[in-house]
């Protein structure tokens, strides 16, 4: 679908939040002005749902009713001529496979990028924090733990109160400086474990904590996401 000589399209499902819908937007084209310069940006579509039905499917466990509104959105995106698609959050990668299926485009699946960064620094014990259902369920963590890298989780008290503070606060653009404590102790309990560093595994978490507030190496899954995204739209 690419037109000869120029970058590939990038398809993004985005608005599952657009707070960071809006971090792949600026990380992206702030990525392709770096490698070529001057006045370019991405080729880029972008098809944002409206992330409270899908947020009440998520807590309903209504998975197929969440990936029909992913499809959909995937679809539109392949019809506007994108060559291949992500999903701009790492919950709902619980529908990857569906979405895959549906389109004959690729998916960059978040879980890969991540797992492939890890390998590359050698990480083989790493923690997560992301929202209950990518902590909790097979989805994600399995994806990982295939490359051989072991993951751990935080106790169920500490996933309720990460997971709280994702759907009350970072998705709506609310950074608190208390819940950044509360994020910063609970990766010291995970540091007692033997971790080599944390999977900032939901795309708003890197609007509350990064390298500036722990020396634990932190790997954001949106700017990996959006680093795999540039590096495909730019082969040649």
């Amino acid at each position: 679908m690419g037109i000869p000589g120029q970058m590939k399209t990038i398809g993004v499902i985005g608005g599952m939040s657009w707070e960071s819908s809006l971090l792949y937007y600026r990380l992206i084209n702030q990525a392709v002005r770096d490698r070529l310069g001057g006045l370019h940006s991405a080729r880029m579509l972008m098809y944002s749902v409206d992330f409270a039905p899908l947020e009440t499917l998520q807590h309903q466990g209504d998975w197929d009713g969440a990936s029909a509104i992913v499809i959909d959105a995937a679809l539109r995106l392949e019809a506007g001529g994108a060559d291949f698609i992500l999903i701009a959050s790492n919950t709902m990668h619980q529908v990857a496979e569906a979405v895959a299926n549906a389109v004959n485009i690729p998916l960059l699946h978040i879980a890969d990028a991540t797992a492939q960064q890890l390998l590359g620094e050698k990480v083989r014990r790493v923690g997560l924090l992301g929202t209950a259902f990518t902590m909790e369920l097979d989805f994600y963590r399995q994806r990982i733990e295939q490359q051989s890298i072991e993951i751990v989780v935080p106790e169920l008290h500490d996933r309720q109160m990460v997971h709280d503070i994702i759907y009350q606060e970072l998705c709506l653009g609310k950074i608190d400086e208390d819940s950044r404590e509360v994020y910063l102790a609970i990766i010291d309990r995970l540091r007692a474990q033997r971790i080599e560093g944390v999977i900032l595994g939901c795309t708003e978490i890197g609007m509350l904590i990064d390298s500036r507030h722990t020396d634990l190496p932190l790997y954001d899954t949106t700017a990996i996401h959006c680093a795999q995204a540039v590096a495909c739209a730019l082969q040649a």
